[in-house]
């Protein structure tokens, strides 16, 4: 039985399949208490606070991207409008656990038509749904098996954040999903551990539990029952893909020369040991969302100093690009609240929007920014989230001037901002493109959704040109255009973008090595004839395989 999905993270797994396909049963309709209304939502509410309790203790024991995702996930578990509809069932006499389903099936339905960013959040809900009622009936969730001798592979229709947190490459030889796309919370928690992983894999949870699977992360080719030539054969493809990309070292560069600084995007402190390990020679972007998750008042100026002034320090010969609160849509907070209630938070007060209606965070993350600049050797430059029009560049430019930071740049994430890329790279010092986003408001496919993962392939020539208009914008204002979606951890993709004039390259760390081999075994004009023949196809699939045709050592790389 052979299977193909869309290959997320590059390797080879193989071993016995463990299928996570239990829930925890649907409360019967009409259920209902037979005690007290307020001792009822008193256990409904403390059921809630329990689960979010143990979705942050689990992000902060995992760290990097883990934590990030768990904190906002816990953050849905208390979310206000929630917590009222359930107390409203309960006051009608529904009892807690029927409430809880109900309103989170309310709630998910809201999510599910809004999309975007908050549509990806749905699925998490049916996770958080579980959690709470299994609290509050005293069942057992259905979990992972302990660490074993073998390695296992895990399948499932989609992967809750907090099942997959505090895996290890250890206890587990690949993912297999039936949804996802290639940045979906899945694919970056596997290419976080080093895990091969392969998401959109239709008729994925057919495989029967216990039977020996091949998984390959680079094509997507999942293999039922294989041959022990079939494991020898891919693991000898693996160890010489494998094997070609460590001799190449240093900074990143094409084969002839041409500088392509590769960079890291990191959660916190707890991923810079990551990325230096990994070759990064700087941090392309930097979430600051972390400092900022399950708190009541924002972090104070000394407490962000100190977390800027380590990535500083870190990467003292290189940029350490950080991104301002990247708030609002997925990712609520309660020290940021937008200002009304929106119909579609995926379309409404976000990034830098938001921050302009809190001048005052914004104020204190940028002169904690100056503080820890001014002392370390680090080169710090600041960017803003979200922005779309050029008088908003203009405006975050001048705060950052006003709080004697040297370098102010713009994230593209919005096609608006791309088509006038030329407006907006006159207001500041360079430009990063943000790929997962302005893919998803292209193309209004929801990255969570397998069947939509072919619109959301970043391969799509629609994007490449966004991302060619707006990269030549930067390079004709003699101004930095770089790469910090996900789009650059594809060692092919990569290659493209060099041609495409990327000034730098940032990603998840595991995937550095590789992009750093693709770029070295190809000259820049192999690069650029790469993109231009990508951006002649009407397909993803086309682009794809149009590239590389002119990067003819990916194959010898196993890429």
């Amino acid at each position: 039985m052979n299977l193909r999905g869309v290959g997320v993270s590059p390797g080879i797994g193989h071993g016995p399949a463990y299928l996570l396909t239990a829930r925890v049963p649907e409360p019967p309709e009409g259920a209902t208490h037979a005690g007290d209304a307020d001792q009822e939502k008193e256990r409904a509410v403390m059921a809630l606070a329990q689960v979010a309790g143990e979705l942050e203790a689990r992000g902060d024991r995992a760290g990097g991207e883990a934590r990030e995702i768990l904190k906002a996930q816990a953050l849905m578990a208390e979310d206000p409008g929630l917590v009222v509809k359930i107390r409203s069932l309960i006051d009608r006499g529904t009892a807690a656990p029927r409430a809880v389903h109900e309103a989170f099936t309310k709630y998910r339905d809201v999510l599910e038509g809004v999309g975007g960013y908050l549509g990806e959040r749905a699925a998490d809900l049916d996770d958080l749904r579980d959690r709470v009622i299994a609290q509050l009936t005293g069942q057992e969730l259905p979990g992972l098996p302990p660490p074993g001798d073998t390695p296992y592979v895990l399948v499932a229709h989609d992967l809750a954040p907090a099942d997959t947190a505090l895996l290890s490459g250890h206890a587990v030889a690949a993912f297999v999903t039936e949804e996802g796309g290639p940045t979906s919370h899945t694919a970056i928690m596997a290419r976080a551990l080093g895990v091969p992983a392969v998401v959109a894999c239709a008729g994925a949870t057919t495989l029967r539990p216990g039977v020996e699977v091949l998984v390959d992360g680079t094509s997507g080719e999942v293999r039922a029952r294989p041959t022990e030539s079939d494991v020898a054969r891919a693991e000898s493809v693996d160890t010489a893909r494998q094997a070609a990309i460590d001799r190449v070292t240093g900074p990143g560069r094409t084969k002839d020369g041409h500088p392509v600084p590769l960079l890291a995007n990191v959660g916190g402190p707890a991923d810079l040991e990551a990325a230096r390990s990994c070759g990064a020679e700087g941090v392309g972007l930097y979430r600051t969302e972390f400092l900022f998750l399950g708190r009541a008042e924002p972090p104070g100026a000394e407490e962000q100093e100190r977390a800027y002034r380590a990535a500083l320090e870190a990467f003292p010969g290189g940029p350490v690009i950080v991104r301002t609160l990247d708030a609002g849509a997925d990712k609520p907070l309660a020290v940021l609240p937008p200002g009304s209630a929106e119909p579609n938070p995926a379309l409404g007060e976000r990034g830098l929007r938001l921050l302009r209606a809190h001048p005052e965070v914004l104020e204190t993350q940028l002169d904690a920014l100056a503080t820890a600049g001014a002392g370390s050797g680090g080169r710090l430059r600041v960017m803003a989230p979200m922005v779309t029009t050029a008088e908003e560049a203009r405006w975050f430019a001048a705060a950052c001037r006003a709080a004697d930071l040297p370098e102010a740049g713009v994230m593209i994430e919005v096609p608006a901002a791309a088509l006038r890329a030329r407006d907006l790279v006159a207001e500041v010092d360079f430009v990063s493109a943000g790929t997962n986003d302005l893919a998803q408001y292209a193309f209004a496919a929801d990255r969570e959704l397998g069947a939509l993962s072919e619109l959301h392939d970043p391969w799509q020539p629609a994007l490449l040109d966004l991302l060619a208009g707006l990269l030549a914008a930067a390079a004709q204002a003699g101004k930095p255009g770089g790469v910090c979606g996900e789009a650059a951890a594809d060692p092919g993709l990569a290659c493209v973008l060099a041609g495409l004039g990327a000034a730098s390259l940032s990603m998840g760390p595991a995937a550095l090595p590789a992009v750093r081999a693709a770029l070295a075994y190809h000259t820049l004009e192999q690069c650029r004839a790469a993109a231009e023949s990508a951006r002649a196809a009407t397909t993803a699939a086309g682009a794809r395989a149009a590239a590389r045709a002119h990067l003819t050592e990916l194959e010898a790389l196993g890429l």
